[in-house]
C-alpha cells in the first residue's frame, strides 16, 4: 500500500485576509463558533469484504477505515500478543495537491498518532488475539483512506477507526496444525476484544484563540494545532502538536479543558452509533476498488 505525497495548498490572499479579519472579531468563515465541530455523518460497514469498516464525513473531510485480519507470527518481544498495524493513504482524488508516490510525512503522522492513541491505553486486548502462543496470532490491519481533504484528518480518521474496530468480527478458525490453520471468513461471530474507546480532539491555536476542528483554510492560517487523544474514562492518552510557533502554558491548559469537554460529545456519538447501528447502515458505497 502506498500513501500520497502532498504539495502545500495555497489559499488566495483575499480569502486569507477575510478569515483573519473574522477570527480577530471572534467569528469563523463557515459561521461556526470557536468550540463547534462541523457536521458529522457516519456510515458503518460500507466495505463488505472487510472484517469491519466505517466511513466518517467531518464537514467535507471524508475518511473510510477498513479492518482486515490475517494470521501471522507475533513480534519477538511480544510473543503473547496479536499485532496491530495502522496505515493511512491519502488517495489523489482527495485533493488536487495530492500525487501518487511513496509515503508522505503527513500520512505517516496520521497513522502513527492513531496507532499510539489505540496502543498506549490498551484499547484493543491484543493478548486475546493469540491463536497459538508464541507461534500464530491475528495481525490486525487498520487501513485508513482519505477520500476528501478539507482539514482535520486526524479526528475524522480516529473516529472512523474506532467505529470500524467496534464493528469488527473475527473470522472463525480451525487449527489442524501450526502450519495448517483454516480461516472461514463466511463465519464471523466473535467481536474484536476492546477495552475502551478513544477519540482525538484537534484544536487550532490562533494567537490566544482556540478553534475546535479547524477546516483546511483555517489550518493554513493558524499558528499551530494540538491534538489530544482522550479515552472514554476522560484520560489523556496521547498528544500531538503541529506547527512551529510555541504555545503559552495558560493557552495549553485552556485547550486541554476544551478537549476534555469535546471528547465527551464524541464518545456520546460513538455510544449512539453502537446502540443504534441500524440508523447508520448504508448500502455499499462503491469502495471495493479501494479495498481490493
Amino acid at each position: 500500500m502506498s500513501t500520497t505525497p502532498t504539495k502545500q495548498p495555497v489559499i488566495p490572499t483575499i480569502k486569507r485576509e477575510t478569515i483573519l479579519r473574522l477570527l480577530k472579531r471572534g467569528e469563523r468563515i463557515d459561521g461556526r463558533k470557536f468550540e463547534d465541530y462541523r457536521n458529522i455523518w457516519i456510515a458503518v460497514n460500507p466495505i463488505p469484504k472487510a472484517e469491519g469498516s466505517a466511513l466518517v464525513k467531518l464537514g467535507n473531510t471524508t475518511v473510510v477505515t477498513g479492518i482486515k485480519l490475517e494470521i501471522g507470527a507475533p513480534y519477538s518481544d511480544r510473543p503473547y500478543e496479536g499485532v496491530l498495524q495502522v496505515h493511512a493513504e491519502f488517495v489523489p482524488l482527495a485533493s488536487p495537491t495530492f500525487e501518487p508516490g511513496p509515503p508522505d510525512e503527513d500520512a505517516i503522522e496520521v497513522a502513527r498518532v492513531i496507532d499510539r492513541s489505540l496502543r498506549e491505553p490498551h484499547a484493543i486486548r491484543l493478548e486475546d488475539l493469540v491463536i497459538i502462543p508464541t507461534k500464530k496470532v491475528w495481525i490486525l490491519f487498520n487501513d485508513l483512506y482519505l477520500l476528501d481533504h478539507d482539514g482535520n484528518i486526524l479526528d475524522a480518521g480516529m473516529l472512523s477507526s474506532m467505529l470500524a474496530l467496534n464493528f469488527t468480527k473475527i473470522p472463525s478458525v480451525v487449527v489442524e496444525a501450526e502450519d495448517n490453520i483454516i480461516i472461514n471468513r463466511e463465519q464471523k461471530e466473535k467481536p474484536l476484544p476492546l477495552n475502551l474507546n478513544v477519540v482525538t480532539i484537534t484544536i487550532g491555536v490562533f494567537e490566544e484563540n482556540l478553534l475546535v476542528d479547524p477546516s483546511l483554510d483555517e489550518e493554513l492560517i493558524i499558528d499551530s494545532r494540538i491534538t489530544f487523544a482522550v479515552d472514554e474514562n476522560g484520560r489523556i492518552v496521547g498528544l500531538q502538536k503541529t506547527g512551529m510557533k510555541g504555545i503559552k502554558q495558560e493557552t495549553f491548559e485552556a485547550a486541554l479543558d476544551l478537549a476534555l469537554r469535546k471528547a465527551k460529545e464524541l464518545h456520546e456519538l460513538i455510544g449512539k452509533v453502537l446502540n443504534n447501528p441500524q440508523n447508520y447502515t448504508k448500502p455499499s458505497l462503491a469502495l471495493e476498488e479501494l479495498w481490493g
